[in-house]
This record gives structure tokens, sequence and C-alpha cells, in this order.
């Protein structure tokens, strides 16, 4: 009882601190400053990120559900190329392998998620656990720690029982709280001795914008202008309730974290000097990072949002907002559900002012009344959408101190990617992406920023989401063509490793040489990689020309017995 009240008093500390803490962010101070060589503080931890959708496979065996995402890969259209993640890179079987890979990169953590579907294959506790699920995951965490790496667990990346989509309506319905809950409690049971650091949710702007406005990623629904806003209100409150539950029943035997990882892109005005450009750089992470964050640490949403919002819905003749609202004890239990914030990005936006009239278009994006802009000079190696702006990184991170109290931060997804046919394991790019961005979060922790850990996006080449496997985000390549699903490191993986071993950025000099000695080791890989893949190919040509060989064996065979039973008649 004693420890309980001790927690408590911990957290409503932390909360007068954050209110204390919280001030203005000055948009006009950008420093751009050169590259800063130096060492990160003791303890900081260095990870890898996947997803058990984009890694594990395995979709249909071993008593697993369906997700909302392997009905929607399976229709023709949605994904690029028609791609699956029904195999993806065979995780579900490889994963003693990973971790080997792990190792020797000397990786202190390795983020990962629970697929829902694997081990409540109806969504419902009160219905069937997989036990055969419960292990693999059982497995997997104690071969992480026997090897002295962190787990760091995702509970929900956006594999969806497709079962609670198609009777509720998923994140349209207000019982997914209760629900993901009751997902949430049998982890917390069942891994909650071993594991430390959950994660509710990864990037739920992506879960509402992308499942439920654009109908781009799973379940693919087209509901603009309230859609998202509802996906959204039912996932905070369900964060919340997770929260809460750890809160009063697991910590005090467990004593673990519960925190939230939240996905933006920075958004810088265009003009530093025109308010009005300030003005939308500032609806637009309000609305991105805002309109989860401001909930989960002040208990409502930013007020920009339901300004813009309310007027816009009022001007469409709605009757209410079309952004739902808060109860004032909602609001109560919302505040300060966060032990850490979860932190991923992964480039930056000009951003500008620009009028969309009411009733054009009712949208989340019309909404915000402002306009993204890119440099044509910004680097852009893989994604259409991935520009490499490491100036941005430091921002956001500052952004995040000055708005939220400086809570404490886990870089949860950070890397860049790379189209499909580019084989070549020497990514220098993304040498020079992790580089210069882990400076600039290295500099906004000599800022004040209370940043522990990093988490490079991702281990492995996955399947990535509606791209399929056309984008390649992996330290390590995975052949996609062939059965094993071979890994084959690329060039960032030594270099990276020499950042941890360092724990950071030593002499020009030493880094220079870090690069040529990654390329050499690169150069070797990629041999290998053309030698298995010829191999691959040969053994795919002779099981199509073997069995065609021994058919026209033996329809020469039944010939040449005709031509003889001929003859003696």
């Amino acid at each position: 009882m004693l420890q309980q009240c001790i927690l408590t008093t911990y957290h409503v500390l932390a909360l007068v601190l954050w209110v204390l803490a919280s001030e203005d962010f000055d948009w006009m101070k950008n420093e751009r400053t050169t590259f800063y060589y130096g060492t990160f503080p003791t303890g900081f931890s260095w990870g890898a990120g996947t997803s058990a959708y984009q890694t594990e496979g395995a979709w249909n065996v071993d008593g697993k559900g369906m997700s909302i995402w392997d009905i929607f890969s399976h229709k023709k259209g949605k994904i690029s190329s028609n791609d699956t993640g029904d195999s993806s890179c065979e995780g579900y079987y490889k994963f003693k392998d990973d971790i080997g890979l792990m190792k020797d990169m000397k990786l202190n953590h390795y983020r990962f998620s629970i697929s829902w579907p694997r081990i409540l294959p109806s969504g419902l506790k009160s219905e069937h656990i997989n036990e055969k699920g419960i292990k693999y995951y059982d497995d997997l965490i104690s071969k992480l720690l026997d090897n002295k790496i962190t787990p760091i667990v995702t509970l929900y990346h956006w594999d969806l029982p497709q079962v609670l989509q198609e009777k509720y309506g998923g994140w349209q319905n207000v019982t997914m709280v209760n629900y993901f809950n009751d997902f949430a409690s049998l982890c917390f049971e069942r891994f909650g001795n071993r594991v430390k650091h959950w994660v509710t949710f990864n990037n739920p702007w992506s879960i509402a914008v992308e499942g439920y406005e654009t109908g781009e990623h799973a379940p693919g629904l087209m509901l603009k202008g309230t859609g998202a806003y509802k996906a959204a209100h039912h996932i905070i409150k369900a964060h919340a309730k997770v929260w809460h539950t750890y809160d009063t029943q697991w910590r005090r035997k467990q004593k673990g974290l519960v925190g939230i990882s939240l996905t933006a892109d920075w958004g810088e005005p265009v003009d530093i000097t025109n308010q009005r450009d300030i003005e939308a750089a500032e609806r637009h992470i309000q609305f991105h990072l805002g309109w989860f964050a401001t909930p989960i640490f002040s208990g409502d949403y930013p007020q920009v949002m339901k300004d813009y919002i309310g007027r816009k819905s009022g001007q469409q003749g709605v009757g209410a907002s079309r952004l739902p609202v808060f109860s004032p004890q909602e609001k109560s239990y919302i505040k300060g559900t966060c032990d850490f914030l979860g932190i991923g990005h992964f480039t930056t936006r000009y951003i500008t002012q620009k009028n969309y009239p009411s009733g054009l278009e009712d949208s989340y994006f019309t909404d915000r009344d402002l306009a993204e802009l890119v440099d044509p000079q910004w680097p852009d190696p893989g994604s259409e959408w991935l520009y490499s702006v490491p100036w941005g990184f430091r921002r956001l991170l500052n952004f995040v101190k000055t708005q939220y109290g400086n809570p404490m931060i886990y870089v949860t997804e950070n890397g860049v990617s790379e189209k499909a046919l580019c084989t070549d394991l020497c990514d220098d790019w993304r040498m020079q992406y992790f580089k210069d961005y882990i400076n600039e979060m290295l500099k906004a922790i000599k800022d004040g920023v209370n940043v522990k850990g990093y988490t490079a996006w991702s281990l492995l080449d996955n399947f990535e989401w509606d791209e399929g496997y056309s984008e390649r985000f992996g330290l390590y390549y995975v052949d996609f063509r062939s059965k094993n699903k071979p890994r084959y490191p690329k060039a960032s993986v030594q270099y990276y490793k020499h950042i941890i071993s360092i724990n950071g950025f030593p002499s020009q000099r030493e880094m220079e040489s870090w690069k040529r000695k990654a390329i050499e080791t690169c150069s070797s890989s990629n041999q290998l990689l053309m030698a298995d893949s010829l191999i691959g190919h040969m053994e795919t040509v002779t099981e199509i020309v073997v069995p065609t060989v021994c058919i026209l064996c033996i329809l020469l065979s039944a010939v040449f017995l005709m031509f003889l039973l001929h003859r003696r008649i």
C-alpha cells in the first residue's frame, strides 16, 4: 500500500514538473550547426526494430487467427505488386538466427511487436488463448535476455484481429478499448516478469488516417472527415486504460514502464519571419504529434485542432464538431498516462498557409489549412515521401522538450529506405543518413532533451505495408525470392556497430576509416549475394526442368512400348 502511494505521488509530481517545465517553442531559433564529435551519456541504449506482420510470416499456422492485414493484403491492387506478408522474412522460424545478428551488432535492445491474433485468434481473451503463440513470444523474449538484449515490446503495430473488424468495425467502435485492455493484460500476465518496456501503440496517426480516412492501409476504409478522428479518440482511450491497468495491477510487482510511440515529421515554416507560416507549421505538428501527445500529457486535444475542426464543422452545417469530445472525467483519466514517450521520425517538410474553402471536401487534410513543401535539393534515396533533412530531427526533439515538459524519450523508429531494384549492399546513403540523424539527436541531448535510447528502423528488409517489398529499410538485406529468406549485412551494419561500440562519434579521421572498412566488408557480401542468387536461380530452373524431363521420358517410353506392341500385332 505504501509503495502504491509512493508511485501515485511520483506521477502527481511528474505532472507538476511537466506544468512547470512547459514553455513556448522558439520558432525563430533554428541552429544548423556543424557536425559534433562527442559521445552519448553512459547507459544510452542502442537498438533496432521490427514488427510482427512485417517480419514473422507464418500467417496461418499454429493456431494464429486472421488480422486485418492478412485480409487487406490478399485483395488485388491494394499492395504494390500484390505482395503479401504471408511469409515475409520468416521471422517466426528464424528468430534465433536474427538474435545472433543482433548480438553481433552489440545491440542493447530490440523492439518488436506481439501479434494480437497470434495469441488471441478471435481477438477475445474470453474465447481462446493460443498457447503456441504464447510460446513463440516466450521463447523470443527468453532468447533475447539470454543474449543480454532488452526487449521493448509493442502491443499494437497495426494487426487488429479481423474478427473484431468484421463484428464491431474495429477502431470505429469504443468496445475496442476493453478488448485491447484484455489483450494487454494477458501480455502483462504472461511476459511482464521479463519485459520492462511496453509500447501500447505504434504510430496511431497512421492507424487512424491511413486506415480510416484515406484507405491506403488496412482495413481500407475511406470515412473522410470523421473516420480518423473517431479511431484516434478510441485509441487514446485504449492507451490510457492499458496504462492504468498496468499501474494498478502490475507495476508494483513487475516494475516496468508503459509508453506510446508517436511518429511525426517535422514541419518548418517556409518563412520564419512570417507569422502565418509559423502558425501553419504549429498546426502541422499539433494535428500530427499533438493530436495524441497533448491529450496524454495535458488531458485534451490541442486547442488549435478544436478551433479549426469545430469552425469548419459549423460552416459545413454539422451540428457538432467532427472532432469527438472528452468528458471531464476522461480528461483526468487520460492525463499523465505516459512513463516514456516513443518518438518515430524520418523526414521534414516546409509548411506554409493554404486556405481550403469549407464544404470543398471534409477531410483531416483540409481541416489543417496548410500546404507541405519540399526542397528539391534534399536527398531522397528511396521512398518518395522520405527526404533526408537531419536538422529537422533536432528541431522535433526540442519541440517535444518544450511542449511536454521534457519527458523521457526513446527514439522508436528512424531510418531510410531504398528501392527494391537496388541490390547493392554498399548503402553509403544509409550510413550518411544514420551519421547525420544520430548526430542531430546528440546535439538535442546537449540541448537538454531527455533521450534515453535510439532504435534504428529496421533490423531487416521487410514487408513495407502498401509498398510491399518494393522498398527496403533494413540494415540486413533479405532475399525474398529464396524460400529460406537469407540475410546479408549491408555496409550500414558495420557502420552502426561502430557508433554503438564508441557510444557516439570520435574524430573525423576515425569515422572515415569506419566507412572504408564498411565498404570493404559489403563488397565481399555483394559477391556472396550474387553467387547465392545465381545458385538459387539454378535451383529454380532445376525444379522446373527436372519434372519436365521426367514427363518427357515417360511419354517416350509409352510411345516406344506402343511401337513394340504394334510390331507384335
